[in-house]
Parts: structure tokens; C-alpha cells; sequence
């Protein structure tokens, strides 16, 4: 059995999907169910034998010890963490408590449970920390991409907490000899997203009629990593992957926001045309940038690519592609997704709905 922190998240529930799709090996599901957590997201999945869940805040050590000792898992995927960017800059103190806080009582508790297996379990264990490419801070636009030796130099409370978390998973490792594994991957997008981010938000935003705010001038650079690709590295890391070592997982994407939306606007002019034969680009509006907006990142992956083999599968044009599509063959999840504590955020966030990162 694997552990599988923060499973009811974007990330988390593409890989329950996709482990649970490529294996027989059962799985447990740790998630506080916060405002991102979304149980309809493992829905497909909720009657599979090999599939449970346990509603447990990591930084609660106790019970996720006393789960560890009761399921005996071999590995721990730790994708738990609050991610938005702006939310951060909100209220930083949410970020700190779950990704600093809760990382360190997870490693500890993971660490008195590996303590205690036999050597052959002791050898087996991993800990797979998945973090992200903010940590390496901006790049200029005739920068080399981030590498695995990168520099730290994260510019928003979002990514100091999870540099922090990289760095606590890199300790204990070195302190206690935990057998860690690290990625940082670059922006995910595809299925299951929750609407706060650029992309889903967007298509909900287009299709309800709203405006598209873009921040600045729409040309800050991410490089983009369909979902189902970095499922894929994340189980090929937690394979083969050398222990204590830290792997980039990007996408080959990199694509400036202004162009994401743009090509966003296109196909949903072709997939869901609007009534007045209008393009959905009439909506994209421009508002004013975030504090600290990172203006480039870049992921060199080929780290990842020499020594396991893994390269991404989707282009941005065949993964984006796949992403609208799953929105508009969904929309009671996103119905749902998109109520309460989502609205009244957007509301005050942005008047309307936007978000980059």
C-alpha cells in the first residue's frame, strides 16, 4: 500500500487515478478536505477495493501515525500543501501552518514508523515530497531553465513555504537518513483543477460570460505540465528514482499567460461557439499585476529524462485541447466546485474571477 497525501487535490486525485489505473497496489488517501479537497474528484473511484480514505490534517501527527502503524504503508506521496499564489499573499499564516508545519509532522511521524520496520522495509520506504519550480524564484527571458542545482530564491509566501518544505524533506534525510525522493514540477494543468487557477478559471469564466482579467500585460512565462505527465513521472521518481536525489518535471511548454488564454478563447470559439457568432476573446480584460509576479519560469527536465526515461507525452496544443474538453463534458463538478467559500473568494479577490498561478 501507498499513502497519498493531499489526494483529494488537483494533483493528488490525478494520481489516485492514474496509480489505481496502472497497478493493483491499494492506496490510502490522507486529505483535511479544505476548500481545494474535493471528494467528487474521486468519485470514479470511490466503489475500487483498492482505494480508501481517511479525512486527517497532516499536521495532526498523532492519528497519521497511528494510520501509518495500522496500514503499514511502503511509500508516502506527499502532494498536501495550499498552492495559490494569491492566497498566500492574503493570508500567508494558512501557507506556513500546512506546508511548513504540517511537512515537518508528517517527515516525523513517517520517521518513527521507518524507524521501526525490519531492514528489507527500511531499505523499501520512500517518501516522495512533491514540490514545485517557484522555489528557483524568476528567470529573465535569456535565462537557462531551473535546474535540480538551482539556486533557491522563492519571491512569494507560497513559494518560501514550500522552499522551506523542500529544504526540512532534504534534512531529514541527510540528518536521519530517511529515504526521500523531491520533484518540482512546473504549472500542471488538465482535469479536476479547482477554478482558482488560470486555466479552469478561465474556461468557467469564458463560458459563464464574465470577464477575463489578465494580469499586467499577459506576458509572463510559465512553462506548462499536462497533469497525466507528471503522474506518470511522479510513479516512474518513486520507481527508480535515486534516493536523497531531486528530480525537475516540466512540460516543454513554456507559453506567456496572454497566449494561454488566447488559445483557450480559440477553442472554445470551436468547440462551444457562442450564440452571437462573437469570439470569446472579446472578454479577456486587463487588470492591474500582483505584487512580486514572477515573470519567467523555466524547467530544464533533463535529469529526469537521462536517468529514468521519462519525457512528457502531451504537447500544450493536444493537452489543452484534452483540458477544455473535460471541462464541458463536466459540468456538474465544476457546478459544484464553483459554490460557497470558491465564490465568496473570487468576489473579494478579484471582483469577478481571475488568477495566473
Amino acid at each position: 500500500m501507498i499513502f497519498i497525501t493531499g489526494g483529494a487535490g488537483f494533483i493528488g486525485a490525478n494520481f489516485v487515478h492514474h496509480w489505481l489505473g496502472q497497478c493493483e497496489e491499494p492506496v490510502l488517501v490522507l486529505d483535511a478536505l479544505t476548500y481545494a479537497g474535493n471528494l467528487e474528484s474521486l468519485a470514479p473511484v470511490q466503489d475500487d477495493a483498492r482505494y480508501q480514505f481517511a479525512q486527517v490534517d497532516i499536521c495532526d501527527r498523532p492519528t497519521v501515525a497511528a494510520l501509518l502503524t495500522q496500514y503499514r504503508p511502503r511509500a508516502i506521496l506527499h502532494f498536501a500543501a495550499e498552492s495559490h499564489v494569491d492566497r498566500s499573499i492574503h493570508g500567508p499564516g494558512d501557507f506556513i501552518r500546512t506546508n511548513v508545519q504540517g511537512t515537518f509532522e508528517l517527515l516525523e511521524a513517517a520517521r518513527a514508523y521507518w524507524s521501526d520496520l525490519p531492514e528489507a522495509g527500511k531499505a523499501a520506504f520512500r517518501f516522495l515530497h512533491v514540490s514545485t519550480d517557484e522555489v528557483y524564484g524568476s528567470l529573465s527571458p535569456t535565462d537557462p531553465a531551473f535546474t535540480e542545482i538551482t539556486p533557491y530564491t522563492p519571491n512569494s509566501p507560497y513559494s518560501a513555504s514550500k522552499a522551506a518544505s523542500d529544504h526540512l524533506v532534504r534534512a531529514w534525510h541527510h540528518t536521519y537518513g530517511l529515504p526521500v525522493l523531491t520533484t518540482n514540477c512546473s504549472n500542471n494543468y488538465g482535469p479536476y483543477q479547482f477554478p482558482e487557477k488560470l486555466i479552469p478559471l478561465m474556461i468557467h469564466n469564458a463560458l459563464a460570460g464574465k470577464p477575463l482579467p489578465v494580469y499586467g500585460d499577459g506576458q509572463n512565462v510559465r512553462d506548462w505540465l499536462y497533469v497525466e505527465d507528471h503522474c506518470r513521472a511522479l510513479a516512474r521518481v518513486l520507481e527508480a528514482g535515486r534516493v536523497g536525489e531531486t528530480y525537475n518535471v516540466g512540460g516543454h511548454n513554456e507559453v506567456k499567460n496572454l497566449d494561454v488564454v488566447h488559445t483557450l478563447c480559440d477553442l472554445l470559439d470551436e468547440l462551444r461557439p457562442k450564440t452571437d457568432g462573437s469570439s470569446y476573446r472579446a472578454q479577456i480584460r486587463f487588470v492591474t499585476d500582483r505584487p512580486g509576479h514572477d515573470r519567467r519560469y523555466a524547467i530544464d527536465a533533463g535529469k529526469i529524462a537521462r536517468e529514468l526515461g521519462w519525457t512528457p507525452q502531451e504537447t500544450f496544443a493536444t493537452g489543452l485541447a484534452r483540458t477544455v474538453q473535460w471541462y464541458l463534458d463536466h459540468p456538474d463538478w465544476v457546478a459544484h466546485v464553483t459554490s460557497g467559500e470558491y465564490r465568496q473568494w473570487v468576489g473579494k479577490q478579484y471582483g469577478g474571477g481571475h488568477a495566473n498561478d
